[in-house]
Protein backbone atom coordinates (compact mmCIF):
# COMPACT_ATOMS: atom_id res chain seq x y z
CA UNK A 1 0.00 0.00 0.00
CA UNK A 2 1.53 3.36 -1.20
CA UNK A 3 3.15 5.20 1.97
CA UNK A 4 0.56 8.61 1.65
CA UNK A 5 -2.29 6.12 2.42
CA UNK A 6 -0.99 4.54 5.31
CA UNK A 7 -0.97 8.37 6.42
CA UNK A 8 -4.38 9.27 5.23
CA UNK A 9 -5.51 5.74 7.08
CA UNK A 10 -3.53 6.41 10.05
CA UNK A 11 -4.74 10.04 10.93
CA UNK A 12 -8.63 9.21 10.46
CA UNK A 13 -8.06 6.10 12.86
CA UNK A 14 -6.39 8.44 15.36
CA UNK A 15 -8.97 11.58 15.07
CA UNK A 16 -11.67 9.20 15.40
CA UNK A 17 -10.01 7.65 18.60
CA UNK A 18 -9.51 11.19 20.34
CA UNK A 19 -13.15 11.94 19.05
CA UNK A 20 -14.49 8.70 21.24
CA UNK A 21 -12.22 9.74 24.24
CA UNK A 22 -13.44 13.26 24.26
CA UNK A 23 -16.94 12.31 23.98
CA UNK A 24 -16.52 10.08 26.73
CA UNK A 25 -14.95 12.50 29.14
CA UNK A 26 -17.02 15.55 28.52
CA UNK A 27 -20.31 15.38 30.09
CA UNK A 28 -22.77 16.91 27.18
CA UNK A 29 -24.59 18.93 29.93
CA UNK A 30 -21.06 20.84 30.03
CA UNK A 31 -21.12 21.91 26.15
CA UNK A 32 -25.08 22.60 26.01
CA UNK A 33 -26.01 24.77 29.29
CA UNK A 34 -29.39 25.16 28.10
CA UNK A 35 -29.96 21.48 28.87
CA UNK A 36 -29.21 21.85 32.83
CA UNK A 37 -32.34 22.23 34.93
CA UNK A 38 -32.16 25.46 36.58
CA UNK A 39 -31.72 25.10 40.53
CA UNK A 40 -33.23 27.15 43.20
CA UNK A 41 -31.93 26.93 46.89
CA UNK A 42 -34.89 28.23 48.85
CA UNK A 43 -33.09 29.02 52.66
CA UNK A 44 -35.13 27.68 55.50
CA UNK A 45 -33.19 29.73 58.31
CA UNK A 46 -32.81 33.66 58.50
CA UNK A 47 -29.31 33.92 56.34
CA UNK A 48 -27.91 36.34 54.20
CA UNK A 49 -28.98 36.58 50.56
CA UNK A 50 -26.70 38.56 47.64
CA UNK A 51 -27.92 41.45 46.06
CA UNK A 52 -27.75 40.37 42.12
CA UNK A 53 -26.14 43.03 40.27
CA UNK A 54 -23.95 44.48 42.71
CA UNK A 55 -22.05 46.66 40.65
CA UNK A 56 -25.23 48.36 39.39
CA UNK A 57 -27.36 48.47 42.73
CA UNK A 58 -26.99 49.62 45.79
CA UNK A 59 -25.78 46.82 48.08
CA UNK A 60 -26.72 46.54 51.12
CA UNK A 61 -25.15 45.56 54.65
CA UNK A 62 -24.29 41.86 55.35
CA UNK A 63 -26.27 40.34 58.34
CA UNK A 64 -23.19 39.44 60.23
CA UNK A 65 -22.45 43.52 60.01
CA UNK A 66 -25.05 44.01 62.24
CA UNK A 67 -24.13 45.73 65.59
CA UNK A 68 -23.40 43.89 68.76
CA UNK A 69 -25.47 46.55 70.98
CA UNK A 70 -29.02 47.57 71.41
CA UNK A 71 -29.34 49.00 68.18
CA UNK A 72 -28.00 45.92 66.25
CA UNK A 73 -30.90 43.79 69.02
CA UNK A 74 -33.75 46.10 67.04
CA UNK A 75 -32.30 45.29 63.63
CA UNK A 76 -31.93 41.55 64.31
CA UNK A 77 -35.91 41.81 65.68
CA UNK A 78 -36.95 43.96 63.09
CA UNK A 79 -35.15 41.11 60.33
CA UNK A 80 -36.66 38.56 62.22
CA UNK A 81 -40.55 40.08 61.96
CA UNK A 82 -40.11 40.51 58.41
CA UNK A 83 -39.00 37.48 57.64
CA UNK A 84 -40.86 35.32 59.31
CA UNK A 85 -44.13 38.13 59.65
CA UNK A 86 -46.36 35.03 60.97
CA UNK A 87 -44.54 34.30 64.38
CA UNK A 88 -42.93 37.84 65.25
CA UNK A 89 -46.03 39.91 63.69
CA UNK A 90 -49.26 37.42 64.23
CA UNK A 91 -51.20 40.31 66.43
CA UNK A 92 -51.18 42.34 63.15
CA UNK A 93 -51.54 39.85 60.39
CA UNK A 94 -54.78 38.58 58.92
CA UNK A 95 -53.21 36.36 56.31
CA UNK A 96 -50.67 33.48 55.47
CA UNK A 97 -47.94 36.29 54.37
CA UNK A 98 -45.22 37.32 55.73
CA UNK A 99 -43.34 40.68 54.37
CA UNK A 100 -40.68 38.90 52.62
CA UNK A 101 -43.11 37.25 50.47
CA UNK A 102 -43.16 40.04 48.25
CA UNK A 103 -40.28 41.93 49.36
CA UNK A 104 -37.49 39.64 48.40
CA UNK A 105 -34.05 38.55 49.50
CA UNK A 106 -35.66 39.96 52.93
CA UNK A 107 -36.11 43.19 51.10
CA UNK A 108 -32.84 43.51 49.30
CA UNK A 109 -33.84 42.52 46.07
CA UNK A 110 -33.90 45.29 42.93
CA UNK A 111 -37.35 45.82 41.53
CA UNK A 112 -38.76 43.21 44.13
CA UNK A 113 -39.37 47.01 46.56
CA UNK A 114 -36.41 46.49 47.87
CA UNK A 115 -36.34 48.47 51.53
CA UNK A 116 -33.23 50.26 50.60
CA UNK A 117 -34.53 52.12 47.74
CA UNK A 118 -37.87 53.39 49.95
CA UNK A 119 -36.49 54.32 52.90
CA UNK A 120 -34.54 57.40 51.80
CA UNK A 121 -37.58 58.79 49.92
CA UNK A 122 -40.21 59.14 52.98
CA UNK A 123 -42.17 60.93 53.81
CA UNK A 124 -43.54 61.31 50.07
CA UNK A 125 -47.02 62.10 48.93
CA UNK A 126 -49.07 58.98 47.83
CA UNK A 127 -52.45 59.38 45.54
CA UNK A 128 -53.72 56.03 47.36
CA UNK A 129 -53.68 58.19 50.92
CA UNK A 130 -54.03 61.29 49.14
CA UNK A 131 -51.66 62.96 51.24
CA UNK A 132 -48.23 63.17 52.32
CA UNK A 133 -47.35 59.90 54.71
CA UNK A 134 -44.13 59.16 56.53
CA UNK A 135 -42.49 55.54 56.59
CA UNK A 136 -44.58 54.65 59.38
CA UNK A 137 -48.04 55.23 57.59
CA UNK A 138 -46.07 52.85 54.58
CA UNK A 139 -45.80 50.46 56.54
CA UNK A 140 -49.23 50.40 58.34
CA UNK A 141 -50.66 50.38 55.17
CA UNK A 142 -48.56 46.81 54.04
CA UNK A 143 -49.92 45.47 56.92
CA UNK A 144 -53.67 46.52 55.91
CA UNK A 145 -54.01 45.21 52.67
CA UNK A 146 -51.21 43.56 51.47
CA UNK A 147 -50.93 41.35 55.35
CA UNK A 148 -54.86 41.75 55.11
CA UNK A 149 -54.57 42.94 58.64
CA UNK A 150 -54.85 45.84 61.04
CA UNK A 151 -52.69 48.81 61.10
CA UNK A 152 -49.77 48.40 64.16
CA UNK A 153 -49.98 51.79 65.83
CA UNK A 154 -46.99 54.38 65.38
CA UNK A 155 -45.21 53.54 68.65
CA UNK A 156 -45.90 49.87 68.25
CA UNK A 157 -42.64 48.08 69.31
CA UNK A 158 -42.63 45.79 66.33
CA UNK A 159 -42.94 49.35 64.46
CA UNK A 160 -40.11 50.55 65.52
CA UNK A 161 -37.94 47.29 65.09
CA UNK A 162 -39.30 47.35 61.49
CA UNK A 163 -38.30 50.57 60.62
CA UNK A 164 -34.87 50.17 62.44
CA UNK A 165 -34.58 47.02 60.28
CA UNK A 166 -34.76 49.40 56.97
CA UNK A 167 -32.71 51.96 58.74
CA UNK A 168 -29.70 49.64 58.92
CA UNK A 169 -30.17 47.96 55.60
CA UNK A 170 -30.35 51.47 53.67
CA UNK A 171 -27.25 52.72 55.46
CA UNK A 172 -24.89 55.03 53.63
CA UNK A 173 -28.07 55.58 51.06
CA UNK A 174 -28.52 59.37 50.05
CA UNK A 175 -32.19 60.92 51.38
CA UNK A 176 -34.54 62.07 48.36
CA UNK A 177 -32.39 60.06 45.84
CA UNK A 178 -34.32 57.33 43.46
CA UNK A 179 -31.58 54.71 43.40
CA UNK A 180 -31.50 52.25 40.56
CA UNK A 181 -33.55 49.06 41.32
CA UNK A 182 -36.53 50.83 43.47
CA UNK A 183 -39.89 49.46 43.34
CA UNK A 184 -40.35 47.85 40.44
CA UNK A 185 -39.29 46.82 36.45
CA UNK A 186 -40.63 48.81 33.58
CA UNK A 187 -43.10 47.14 31.60
CA UNK A 188 -44.82 47.36 27.76
CA UNK A 189 -47.39 45.85 26.33
CA UNK A 190 -48.42 45.53 22.93
CA UNK A 191 -51.85 44.42 23.10
CA UNK A 192 -54.97 43.71 26.35
CA UNK A 193 -54.01 41.26 28.48
CA UNK A 194 -55.66 37.87 28.75
CA UNK A 195 -56.26 35.84 31.34
CA UNK A 196 -56.73 32.90 29.24
CA UNK A 197 -53.20 33.57 27.67
CA UNK A 198 -52.34 34.62 31.30
CA UNK A 199 -53.80 30.65 32.47
CA UNK A 200 -51.39 28.85 29.90
CA UNK A 201 -48.60 30.88 31.37
CA UNK A 202 -49.13 29.81 35.03
CA UNK A 203 -49.75 26.26 34.94
CA UNK A 204 -46.74 25.75 32.87
CA UNK A 205 -44.71 28.31 34.41
CA UNK A 206 -46.15 29.10 38.04
CA UNK A 207 -48.67 26.48 39.20
CA UNK A 208 -45.50 23.78 40.48
CA UNK A 209 -44.51 26.53 43.05
CA UNK A 210 -48.39 28.27 44.06
CA UNK A 211 -50.03 24.95 43.15
CA UNK A 212 -52.88 24.59 40.30
CA UNK A 213 -55.32 25.86 42.95
CA UNK A 214 -52.98 29.28 43.34
CA UNK A 215 -53.40 28.30 46.99
CA UNK A 216 -49.37 28.32 47.79
CA UNK A 217 -47.14 25.44 49.52
CA UNK A 218 -46.84 25.75 52.96
CA UNK A 219 -44.19 25.01 55.56
CA UNK A 220 -44.37 21.20 56.57
CA UNK A 221 -44.65 22.60 60.04
CA UNK A 222 -48.17 24.38 58.98
CA UNK A 223 -46.54 28.09 59.72
CA UNK A 224 -46.56 30.07 56.90
CA UNK A 225 -45.86 29.31 53.63
CA UNK A 226 -42.62 27.85 51.17
CA UNK A 227 -44.55 29.59 48.16
CA UNK A 228 -47.14 31.99 49.24
CA UNK A 229 -50.80 31.79 47.86
CA UNK A 230 -51.52 34.31 45.03
CA UNK A 231 -55.30 33.86 45.30
CA UNK A 232 -58.06 33.10 47.88
CA UNK A 233 -58.51 34.06 51.65
CA UNK A 234 -54.80 33.44 53.09
CA UNK A 235 -53.49 36.18 50.22
CA UNK A 236 -53.58 39.96 50.22
CA UNK A 237 -56.64 41.32 49.76
CA UNK A 238 -58.00 43.48 46.63
CA UNK A 239 -57.01 47.16 47.98
CA UNK A 240 -53.00 46.04 48.18
CA UNK A 241 -50.97 47.27 44.95
CA UNK A 242 -50.32 43.67 43.87
CA UNK A 243 -54.15 43.27 43.15
CA UNK A 244 -53.42 45.47 40.39
CA UNK A 245 -52.66 44.00 37.07
CA UNK A 246 -49.94 46.57 35.87
CA UNK A 247 -48.42 46.56 39.12
CA UNK A 248 -48.26 42.50 39.59
CA UNK A 249 -47.17 42.58 35.98
CA UNK A 250 -43.85 44.54 36.67
CA UNK A 251 -43.35 42.28 39.54
CA UNK A 252 -43.85 38.88 37.85
CA UNK A 253 -41.63 40.19 35.18
CA UNK A 254 -38.32 40.91 37.26
CA UNK A 255 -38.90 38.13 39.69
CA UNK A 256 -40.53 35.14 38.61
CA UNK A 257 -40.18 32.33 38.27
CA UNK A 258 -38.11 32.37 41.12
CA UNK A 259 -34.47 32.63 40.31
CA UNK A 260 -35.15 33.25 36.77
CA UNK A 261 -36.94 36.80 36.34
CA UNK A 262 -36.20 38.15 32.96
CA UNK A 263 -37.45 34.99 31.64
CA UNK A 264 -41.30 35.44 30.82
CA UNK A 265 -41.94 37.84 28.00
CA UNK A 266 -43.98 41.45 28.72
CA UNK A 267 -46.88 39.92 27.93
CA UNK A 268 -46.39 37.15 29.59
CA UNK A 269 -46.39 38.79 32.71
CA UNK A 270 -49.24 40.85 31.59
CA UNK A 271 -51.47 38.28 31.10
CA UNK A 272 -50.63 35.89 34.39
CA UNK A 273 -50.85 38.89 36.43
CA UNK A 274 -54.83 39.16 34.52
CA UNK A 275 -55.13 35.56 35.33
CA UNK A 276 -54.17 36.29 39.62
CA UNK A 277 -56.41 38.99 39.21
CA UNK A 278 -59.99 37.15 37.88
CA UNK A 279 -59.46 34.91 40.94
CA UNK A 280 -61.00 35.73 44.23
CA UNK A 281 -59.43 37.74 47.60
CA UNK A 282 -60.20 39.24 50.83
CA UNK A 283 -62.33 42.32 50.49
CA UNK A 284 -60.88 45.97 50.59
CA UNK A 285 -61.03 47.25 54.08
CA UNK A 286 -61.99 50.97 52.08
CA UNK A 287 -65.21 49.85 51.57
CA UNK A 288 -68.49 47.96 53.03
CA UNK A 289 -69.22 44.56 51.89
CA UNK A 290 -71.97 45.59 49.43
CA UNK A 291 -69.35 47.78 47.40
CA UNK A 292 -66.96 44.42 47.44
CA UNK A 293 -69.46 42.27 46.54
CA UNK A 294 -71.36 44.28 43.64
CA UNK A 295 -68.99 46.80 42.51
CA UNK A 296 -66.34 47.16 40.16
CA UNK A 297 -63.50 45.43 41.07
CA UNK A 298 -60.25 47.20 41.75
CA UNK A 299 -57.23 47.05 40.05
CA UNK A 300 -58.29 46.00 36.34
CA UNK A 301 -56.52 49.08 34.87
CA UNK A 302 -53.18 49.21 32.69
Amino acid sequence: MPRFKLYYLFTVINASLITAITAQEIDPLEVRPSLVEPRVSLPTELIAVPVVNPGEYYVPPKVEDIPDDKYGDMVRWGREIFVNTQVHGRRFVGNGLNCSSCHLSEGRQPYAMPLWAAYGMYPQYRSKNREVITIQERIQDCFRYSLDGIAPTLDAPEMEALVTYMHWLSKDVPIGVELPGRGLAPISRTRSPSHINGEIVYKTRCAMCHGEDGKGQKHKNGVGYMFPPLWGGDSFNRGAGMNKIRRAARYIKANMPLGAGYTLTDMEAWDVANYMWIHYRPFDPRVGWFLNALGPKPGGGW
